[in-house]
């Protein structure tokens, strides 16, 4: 799969679409600083200091672009209020890529040396998780992967009944248990299965507790011992699913959960029904781990492959 098809125009017009919030909400407060001014000035930096902040950027890596911009600025001493938003993209690029936060031109293809290529998704109650396994997993198969689902989420009946309706829409399989059983005990009976069946991928569903993080702790530890034991190397992924509607809390959950166990990749949901998109910066800036999906809709097809520049651009209508 080429990088033009893997990218299409429909995926773009999506990515705009899903972006359309926090789209208007910073165009319209950055056209509002520029308003009668010719040059980037330090007024208009501290205005543009202020719209990133209110975009939940963050403060720590708006101060980063901001001196960023200010080293443009310095260096090429005149520098025109129309090209504010040129500049502000690319050095948020730039800052995307120091991040990690690469354009994937692989698409939902997995890796050759990992197989079944094992991935633990973790984060709160609520954020999109289970919803975001079943688009990854129909993602994966539309790729011509078979995909096998664990239900380690045992102690909600509604997370475990999600799952087995995605597995169904889908249609791959789902391990589970009874409600309250062992979460481990179902990761090893899911990557068991997918391994005795030639799976390609198994995703692990996991429980979104975070009132005891040395519980949370504990257990996530015990689910990839048990992983590795079956599969050594697994998971080869631990995927943090946070809620971007949620702008600043969604800081505080990558805090908790970085700090519980080692986060290698974020998906970010919710973005279509939100002013605070701009939290993927911030976030990917932030914790230094790559932003590797984006939810834009409710849709079995809205989660993409983040793209840094395809995202910046859409964000500030480029």
């Amino acid at each position: 799969m080429g990088i033009l098809d893997f990218f299409s125009k429909q995926k773009k017009e999506s990515l705009d679409k899903g972006l359309e919030k926090t789209k208007e909400n910073m165009f319209t407060k950055l056209s509002r600083i520029v308003v009668g001014k010719s040059k980037v000035d330090d007024s208009v930096l501290d205005d543009l200091e202020e719209v990133l902040i209110t975009s939940d950027v963050g403060v720590d890596t708006t101060l980063k672009i901001i001196e960023r911009i200010e080293e443009r600025v310095s260096k090429d001493k005149y520098v025109n209020t129309d090209e504010l938003s040129k500049i502000l993209r690319e050095e948020i690029v730039e800052l995307l890529t120091e991040n990690n936060s690469n354009d994937n031109t692989v698409g939902f293809n997995l890796p050759d040396n990992h197989k079944p290529y094992v991935i633990m998704v973790v984060g709160v109650n609520g954020v999109g998780k289970t919803t975001t396994i079943g688009k990854l997993a129909n993602q994966f198969k539309k790729a011509g992967k078979s995909v096998y689902l664990g239900a380690a989420d045992t102690f909600r009946a509604a997370a475990v009944e999600q799952l087995v309706i995605w597995g169904e829409r889908v249609g791959v399989p789902v391990i589970k248990q009874a409600m309250g059983s062992d979460p481990a005990s179902v990761a090893f009976d899911a990557i068991s299965s997918g391994k005795a069946n030639n799976a390609d991928v198994v995703i692990i569903d996991t429980a979104g507790r975070l009132h005891n993080k040395i519980g949370l702790m504990n257990e996530l530890s015990k689910i990839k011992n048990v992983m590795n034991k079956i599969v050594p190397g697994a998971p080869h992924e631990v995927l943090l699913v946070l809620d971007g509607s949620t702008g600043q809390n969604a800081f505080e959950q990558a805090k908790q959960f970085t700090a519980a166990t080692d986060v290698t990749s974020l998906a970010v949901t919710k973005l279509d029904g939100t002013a605070k998109g701009g939290v993927v910066i911030g976030i990917s800036d932030q914790f230094k781990i790559p932003v590797k999906y984006i939810g834009l809709g409710e849709g079995i097809d809205d989660l993409q492959v983040f793209q840094r520049k395809e995202f910046v651009n859409s964000l500030f209508g480029g």
